[in-house]
């Protein structure tokens, strides 16, 4: 096998990337072997090798003894202080978008838990815990309580169609926000719901809105970590 001409390297990650960012290769999708590719190249495996290492450093394919190298899942970006709806930003992947409800409640708030009683004082609120899928695979997790006051036709909504982040962005308009975003480890329960191991790093979002200083809704959203980023674009005070 003769050397590697001067610039094949890159000529082959740029063609194995233009396949996978053009939709002829997607999420999951298993590439051509690195005996394959030499084949289709004429090349040496090592020129292969560091065209296939260059797409993997770069998150856009991932590497399985047992799998082969398959096409890497992006994770979801948008930016910090957005409420984005899940289900919208799972389909722009070209990804099938799935809510699973787990419970649902209508019960009272409860003052003595903090991350309530910042939402309102009292009240009956319908409580839910649920799970995001993306492709037919866990996505996230959450757990989420809606102010009955502020927003009362929820309590007839069963949530087992629609997401309910998905219905309050279109119901039960905000005018306020809060977000808290912490590093958590995912506990035994959470782990097999996520398909991760037990203490795996996650990425936890706690979101409150009001709306007109009335309470809508408290959410805890719990990430694998590889799955989605958080992004804020900001210029300097003064600048235009």
């Amino acid at each position: 096998m003769s050397s590697r001409p001067p610039g094949l390297e890159r000529r082959i990650r740029a063609e194995l990337e233009a396949r996978i960012r053009d939709g002829s290769w997607p999420p999951g999708h298993r590439i051509p072997t690195e005996a394959a590719l030499m084949a289709e190249y004429g090349c040496a495996r090592m020129t292969v090798h560091k065209a296939i290492t260059a797409l993997a450093s770069a998150g856009l394919v991932t590497r399985n003894k047992r799998a082969g190298t398959l096409v890497a899942k992006p994770p979801v970006v948008t930016a910090v202080l957005e409420i984005p709806d899940i289900a919208a930003l799972i389909a722009a992947r070209s990804e099938v978008y799935e809510f699973r409800l787990l419970s649902r409640e209508i019960r009272p708030l409860r003052a003595e838990d903090g991350a309530e009683a910042a939402l309102a004082p009292h009240g009956e609120v319908l409580a839910l815990t649920g799970a995001h899928l993306a492709g037919g695979e866990p996505f996230g997790l959450e757990s989420r309580i809606i102010n009955l006051a502020t927003a009362p036709e929820a309590r007839d909504r069963d949530f087992t169609v629609e997401a309910p982040g998905s219905w309050l962005l279109h119901h039960a308009p905000w005018t306020d926000a809060r977000h808290r975003i912490t590093a958590v480890a995912a506990e035994a329960t959470q782990a097999r719901r996520l398909g991760v191991a037990r203490g795996g790093a996650c990425l936890q979002i706690e979101r409150w809105t009001w709306r007109a200083g009335a309470g809508v809704t408290f959410v805890r959203q719990l990430f694998p970590g590889d799955r989605y980023d958080l992004v804020a674009e900001f210029s300097p005070p003064g600048a235009t």
